[in-house]
């Protein structure tokens, strides 16, 4: 049986999240004051979107006023989705990175900035951009050889088919046209 507040609150509440398709990302209980928040980071393939987080946010919520395991105090209850600029952790974090340009900590110390192309079990194939007007190059790196990993935020990329976002930016030219 677990023993800490963590595990007790990833056991009840992980099973709820997958029950509404997400991911059960990160828990978190931080004293504010004299009062707790517990914050609950959601994901999924596809992302979470305000619809799917207000959902997730009822079901937890109900379940723990059911439950005793945020204790009798006072505590405020806070669900949302990755950061921008997420730290990548789990296989499915490349995978949900895929043609996002991620900046990696490599173990032997060197830093590298490229786009994930493609991700497998045991690595990532990495478009490194040119430099100075130079090509970009391939590269493939092993997840052992990544110390750390973060999405970086784009904010003048030019739209080359499947880049990651959801489609609004085909929307927004499509109204802009109208």
């Amino acid at each position: 049986m677990s023993t800490t507040q963590s595990e007790r609150l990833r056991e009840l509440l992980e099973p709820l999240v997958r029950s509404q398709g997400l991911d059960l990302e990160e828990i978190a209980v931080d004293s504010v004051g004299r009062k707790r928040v517990l914050r609950v980071v959601v994901d999924s393939d596809t992302g979470a979107d305000l619809d799917a987080v207000a959902d997730v946010s009822r079901v937890l919520s109900a379940e723990l006023d059911e439950s005793d395991v945020m204790g009798q105090g006072e505590y405020t209850l806070e669900v949302g989705t990755p950061g921008a600029e997420r730290a990548l952790t789990e296989h499915r974090h490349y995978v949900r990175a895929t043609h996002r340009l991620v900046k990696f900590q490599l173990t032997e110390g060197d830093e590298i900035v490229a786009r994930i192309l493609a991700v497998d079990e045991d690595g990532l194939d990495l478009e490194v951009p040119g430099v100075k007007g130079r090509k970009p190059t391939a590269r493939r790196l092993a997840f052992a050889d990544i110390a750390k990993a973060r999405v970086q935020v784009e904010f003048n990329r030019k739209a080359d088919g499947d880049d990651g976002n959801d489609g609004n930016d085909k929307n927004m030219k499509e109204e802009e046209e109208a």
